[in-house]
């Protein structure tokens, strides 16, 4: 394993950059995205940090001039950790049985390292199409960092690769992640008298009941074959109610996932359960409130007969999958690039204690990247 490989990983991972929807715990990435900036820079990129908000920040890294060229993009923010629940400092690398351990080390801030080294390569490098590296925010909460680059419209790349970790199997598309909540306000009293009030529990249930309905319909009308699920899920998660058993239950609150397929459309979804509840709300003379816990991350797909997923099936000899996990792809399909999610390491480990990088997806990672870095970059293809 590369020296300086080791040493920029070290670096990254001392540096805290949680993110997280509770405020006492979120984090800023300004200190990771002022590291990366330092580095691309004394490459010969040029670099853009764009605010996003207070603390917040993105990277855009460009070497080279002109229209298309690759994009190697990764979220700088990690998931908050338990450090109790760690055989080792989540905030240092350790190795181990051929593994390399610390907070966000395949999710993903490894992926950094690698495309640092890749890059090296290419420095003095006359490049016919530029190579641009995207560091984000907050991929983990809010999906801010992504959203701010299709506002701006930018970058104007052609083909992106995301590294999360895939066990280096190429990845073209994923479902969509939607969190949401009812709430629903009723009238508390007696229990002994179901006449003086409005149990908030009882309309709940028809609302559940419906949603598991609404649920087999939509397995029933959309299948893709390219998911080892291959149809929507709907999992109701939390519910919380009332306060006592002698107590009409006055409140209650349900918290659903639902994972749409790439030719399913949030917006349309929503405004379906939406209509569901509403006639719910008026048969039971309820006050039902329906909104989503957090925008959402949309479903994402690039055609399987895209050449630029063609280039990278063939580089790693694995054709292209799925995965029912959300990234930052739909926002760079909007910005127009052919995108595939390939990196290091595994999902199985994220987002838990020991997370870990194994040594051995190092190289193959470094290769790939320096072939594609070649391809679209040094000999400027830009095939559709």
């Amino acid at each position: 394993m590369d020296k300086l490989f080791l040493q920029q990983l070290q670096q990254l991972i001392a540096l805290p950059s949680v993110s997280c929807t509770d405020s006492n715990i979120d984090q800023s990435n300004v200190a990771v995205i002022d590291l990366l900036a330092s580095w691309f820079s004394s490459m010969g990129f040029s670099c853009e940090i764009m605010p996003i908000a207070q603390g917040k920040a993105n990277l855009i890294a460009t070497l080279g001039t002109g229209s298309g060229g690759l994009v190697l993009a990764g979220h700088t923010d990690t998931v908050p950790c338990d450090k109790q629940l760690w055989a080792s400092d989540p905030f240092k690398v350790s190795e181990r049985n051929g593994n390399l351990y610390g907070l966000g080390i395949a999710d993903m801030k490894g992926f950094f390292p690698a495309v640092l080294n890749a890059a090296q390569a290419f420095s003095k490098s006359q490049l016919k199409a530029p190579l641009i590296i995207i560091a984000t925010c907050d991929e983990e909460s809010s999906m801010a960092g992504a959203k701010a680059l299709v506002e701006a419209d930018k970058p104007k790349g052609r083909f992106a690769v995301i590294g999360e970790p895939t066990s280096l199997k190429p990845i073209r598309l994923h479902k969509g992640v939607m969190m949401e909540r009812v709430k629903i306000m009723g009238r508390s009293g007696h229990s002994s008298d179901p006449s003086l009030g409005n149990n908030a529990l009882d309309a709940m249930s028809l609302v559940m009941s419906d949603l598991m309905q609404f649920r087999q319909e939509m397995q029933k009308k959309y299948h893709n074959d390219a998911f080892t699920i291959p149809y929507p899920t709907l999992n109701l998660g939390c519910i919380h109610g009332g306060d006592n058993p002698n107590r009409i239950c006055g409140q209650c609150e349900l918290q659903f996932d639902l994972r749409p397929l790439p030719n399913m459309d949030m917006d349309d979804i929503r405004q379906q359960i939406g209509q569901r509840i509403k006639k719910i709300a008026l048969e039971q003379q309820i006050e039902i409130t329906y909104e989503a816990i957090f925008e959402g991350t949309p479903p994402a797909e690039t055609p399987a007969d895209s050449p630029f997923v063609k280039m990278v099936e063939q580089l790693t000899k694995h054709q292209a999958g799925s995965v029912a996990f959300g990234t930052e792809a739909p926002y760079f399909r909007q910005l127009g690039m052919d995108t595939i999610i390939l990196g290091a390491g595994s999902i199985e480990t994220a987002h838990q204690p020991n997370e870990f990088l194994p040594i051995a997806n190092i190289s193959p990672l470094l290769l790939w990247l320096k072939q594609l870095i070649h391809h679209y970059c040094v000999q400027g293809h830009a095939s559709f």
